[in-house]
């Protein structure tokens, strides 16, 4: 089976990764995959082959008009893009902008359309005008992965059929990512943290919507032994470097977005910390620390209140509130059995709920019926 498959982004979150990952999964099933994409490094590390594509920017407020003048346009621009990719199986597509799109290309360019769905549907597509758009281009979709329960509630919310949605736990690389003693060692002689240190920290895109703020308050809180560590690129770096470095001066640990080197900056933690935004599906982030064995904190339960159980993370309530983030990482820093006991539990779990091979498995088969 070949699997064609679109993303065009501004990002490299959690999202873009995840579709490499799904793809180079199907690939190891001896399925022929393909990604059409405006990042092409976004493969590396994986043997998914990407081809270049410009579709304009991701579809949101700001670019709605503008893409909406444009559609022609890119339409013709996807067209001949996969017109070079003919025949093939199956069509994936995962944002908005080719979902909507894609309904519009001959029937033979999506012999099978599925899409997949990394979080809950924007709320500006739940209901008015394009809602009625997004209902239309359902209709002509096979099958929808969604990433997670809220996920697929948050589509029949808006209107698509839950027969055609099943819930897809991201697809990972179980041996990609594991504790590392030898990395921690590393990783913390470089940046100057004592080997006793009690770390906290996240690996993240560092975007004004993720209150890392809280993160950053909660470390200079529990004392003044303890080291931050925040790895990511993104709009608000400046503002929480100068945030973190006025709060813990050189205590506060800034490294560029890791990759495929993810285990290594996750194993010089002790507590791994998540900030979800206001729209996150499953995220990767808690996946990846589970898979080091590191116990994982939220700030709120957006996202993780089916991921995160008692006796491997826990969630800070009320939600965003430094208080309440201090007061759960303290309780870690002062029980360092505690740490080893829900590290461990998380890297069971993550072996239970993720295996990659399983979860393809289970996409191969759902692809091949619809």
């Amino acid at each position: 089976m070949k699997i064609v498959s679109v993303m065009t982004t501004a990002a490299r979150g959690g999202g873009e990764y995840a579709a490499v990952d799904l793809l180079d999964a199907l690939g190891k099933r001896g399925h022929d995959v393909v990604m059409l994409s405006n990042v092409p490094e976004i493969a590396d590390g994986t043997s998914v082959p990407v081809r270049p594509i410009d579709l304009g920017p991701k579809l949101s407020r700001s670019s709605a008009v503008s893409l909406t003048l444009r559609a022609p346009l890119v339409l013709r621009a996807l067209r001949t893009a996969l017109e070079r990719e003919a025949p093939y199986d199956v069509l994936l597509v995962h944002y908005k902008k080719e979902q909507l799109l894609a309904p519009w290309l001959p029937r033979r360019l999506r012999p099978t359309l599925a899409w997949a769905e990394w979080g809950p549907v924007p709320r500006q597509l739940r209901s008015g005008a394009p809602n009625v758009l997004y209902r239309r281009a359902a209709r002509d979709v096979d099958a929808v992965l969604a990433v997670s329960t809220g996920t697929k509630d948050s589509l029949v919310e808006a209107g698509i059929d839950a027969g055609i949605i099943e819930v897809v736990p991201n697809v990972m690389d179980l041996d990609a990512v594991r504790f590392d003693a030898g990395a921690r060692a590393r990783v913390r002689d470089e940046l100057g943290i004592p080997e006793g240190a009690f770390t906290v920290g996240c690996v993240s895109r560092l975007h004004p919507k993720k209150p890392i703020d809280v993160l950053i308050r909660a470390a200079a809180a529990l004392g003044p032994d303890v080291h931050l560590l925040i790895a990511g690129d993104g709009d608000a770096e400046s503002d929480l470097k100068a945030l973190a470095t006025s709060l813990l001066g050189d205590r506060a640990h800034f490294l560029p977005t890791p990759h495929r080197a993810i285990g290594d900056v996750l194993s010089a933690l002790d507590v791994s910390v998540f900030c979800p935004s206001p729209t996150e599906g499953a995220p990767r982030a808690v996946i990846y620390a589970m898979e080091a064995s590191r116990p994982v904190v939220s700030t709120g339960p957006e996202g993780v209140a089916d991921m995160i159980e008692p006796g491997m993370g826990a969630i800070a309530l009320p939600e965003h509130d430094v208080a309440a983030t201090t007061a759960v990482l303290a309780a870690y820093r002062d029980d360092p059995e505690r740490v080893a006991r829900e590290g461990a539990r998380g890297r069971a779990l993550a072996e239970e709920r993720y295996d990659g091979a399983k979860i393809a498995a289970r996409i191969d088969a759902l692809l091949a019926r619809s």
